[in-house]
């Protein structure tokens, strides 16, 4: 008999990472998720059958490290998920503060590099990498410097990973605006229930998880359109 795949997903106690997760665990996969709050995603994961849920920041060391051993000896899917907004409204680049600004790289760039070089040791050829990247990251929008250019560099780094690691499926994806919490706060005092559930961005993530399409970046939902 095969062994169970087995996959961490990070930022899972609600949104599209509670989506995949979800989607995943109904496919078979065993999962190791977190989220900053344990309350929360004890509460979102409750149902799912083959789930480990370990709360934390993946800023920090030793919830990472956790996370992976957590996973064990084969480690077949990564989707750093987890990230950080940051101020909102989101304040003008000039005036953004530094501190902050720190903390929004480290969640969105140095966490997802750092988890996947513990990772890596562990996963096979044919692995997948997801990493949720967003068209802030591409398109120079007024007000969204911090998140933005931290998913900028985000995709540049997990292109990188992609060229020094063929053997691997390494994917950045932009799931598309979604009706999140993350939505709301970065949009305060309008109605974002206009966006796409997240679910809707699922089926694409999917498609390249189970499939083997080249490393490179994606849209999630235009892959849920052709996905069988």
């Amino acid at each position: 008999m095969l062994a169970m795949p087995t996959g961490i997903v990070t930022g899972a106690s609600r949104g599209l990472g509670l989506a995949l997760a979800r989607a995943l665990d109904e496919g078979g996969w065993r999962l190791i998720v977190d989220a900053r709050g344990g309350d929360a995603l004890e509460a979102a994961t409750a149902g799912l059958q083959n789930v480990t849920a370990i709360a934390g920041d993946v800023a920090d060391p030793a919830h990472r490290r956790a996370l992976v051993d957590a996973a064990g000896d084969r480690i077949d899917l990564v989707v750093n998920n987890a990230s950080l907004l940051g101020p909102s409204p989101q304040p003008a680049l000039a005036d953004y503060p530094l501190e902050t600004l720190r903390d929004v790289y480290e969640a969105n760039v140095i966490a997802p590099l750092a988890l996947l070089r513990l990772a890596l040791p562990r996963m096979p050829d044919g692995a997948a990498v997801l990493d949720i990247t967003s068209d802030a990251g591409v398109e120079a929008y007024e007000g969204w410097g911090g998140y933005g250019s931290s998913k900028a560099a985000l995709e540049q780094l997990t292109a990188i990973l992609a060229a020094e690691h063929p053997g691997l499926r390494v994917y950045w994806v932009d799931p598309g605006d979604m009706n999140t919490q993350m939505q709301q706060d970065a949009f305060p005092g309008e109605d974002v229930s206009d966006r796409p559930p997240p679910a809707e961005s699922v089926p694409g993530l999917l498609a390249l998880i189970g499939g083997s399409l080249a490393s490179g970046r994606y849209q999630a939902r235009e892959l849920a359109q052709v996905a069988p």
